[in-house]
């Protein structure tokens, strides 16, 4: 451990090869592991856990409860708080491995950052942050997933103009052109053959635009997608590509195979968001938790 002259160290729990730059004030109970970097004029309370390879940057305070797994990146002058209405009531906040916090963010009490999240920097974090989601504003809200290639549907130099299916760049998912036929009474579009039987149908829709949907892949389970009205993003994600569809017409349908992770995000008002499946719901197939999807496609 590398201490500046002027910094405050008053744990022993510091693992090899961590620096401590100036006018930073660790106190007693606080937990680092082996090749941080903590900024000068930094602030860690009692009860932090800091992983290895961490990178505090100057300014930041950690209070009580807060939990840094390995690579994480804190920039300056960010905030974390522990309590929230209550006094009495400590909530422990995670940022979990790999996930960046840009300068000057405001994390409120009991939140979760997901794995290689990225917060903007000013964001307001005040809900949990899936994996690899890229997050902005105040309060933050998703604007984008790290390493996911956007396509947008309508564009002919993205998707041909005619009907068809076109593979992505996502193992297994397919986003097909509905063949659209116009006539005086309205327009009609038609799913025919579907890639499976489906044997259950749902609709989503009044979602908030800040909220999110999916966030799961399915061990079994195929899936059809169309937004008939309004407009969504769907990240599809086989664990080693991703891509962002903009899904903007009822013209537009995604095929996700089984072992595909999917997200539904940016829901425009009045978007609805129809849902093929090839089995009825059986709460087993889900895989809801992004480590065990890695491990289970990457094994």
């Amino acid at each position: 451990m590398n201490a500046h002259p002027t910094a405050i160290v008053e744990t022993a729990c510091i693992g090899p090869g961590t620096r401590i730059d100036a006018f930073a004030h660790v106190l007693s109970g606080v937990r680092i592991g082996a090749e941080c970097r903590i900024g000068g004029h930094t602030f860690l309370e009692c009860g932090v856990i800091v992983g290895d390879r961490v990178v505090v940057e100057r300014g930041v305070q950690l209070w009580e409860g807060v939990t840094l797994e390995d690579d994480v990146f804190v920039g300056p002058n960010a905030t974390f708080t522990n309590r929230g209405f209550s006094q009495a009531v400590l909530e422990r906040t995670l940022v979990k491995a790999g996930a960046s916090i840009g300068a000057n963010a405001t994390l409120l009490p009991g939140v979760v950052v997901g794995e290689r999240a990225v917060v903007g920097a000013g964001a307001v974090v005040t809900r949990d942050i899936p994996p690899h989601a890229i997050v902005a504003g105040n309060p933050a809200r998703i604007i984008g997933y790290v390493g996911a290639k956007r396509v947008v549907p309508t564009a002919a130099s993205e998707i041909p103009t005619q009907p068809g299916a076109h593979p992505s760049c996502v193992a297994g998912v397919t986003i097909h052109r509905l063949p659209l036929v116009r006539d005086l009474r309205g327009l009609l579009t038609v799913i025919e053959p579907l890639p499976f039987e489906a044997k259950r149908c749902f609709m989503v829709f009044d979602v908030p635009s800040r909220d999110v949907r999916g966030e799961h892949a399915h061990r079994t389970l195929h899936q059809f997608l169309i937004c008939v009205h309004g407009e969504c993003r769907l990240i599809v994600d086989d664990g080693r590509n991703k891509e962002e569809i903009v899904m903007n017409s009822p013209e537009i349908g995604v095929h996700v195979p089984p072992l595909v992770w999917a997200v539904q995000y940016r829901h425009a008002a009045g978007a609805v968001l129809l849902v093929m499946a090839s089995g009825v719901y059986d709460a087993s197939d889900y895989i809801r938790d992004y480590n065990e999807f890695e491990m289970l496609v990457n094994p």
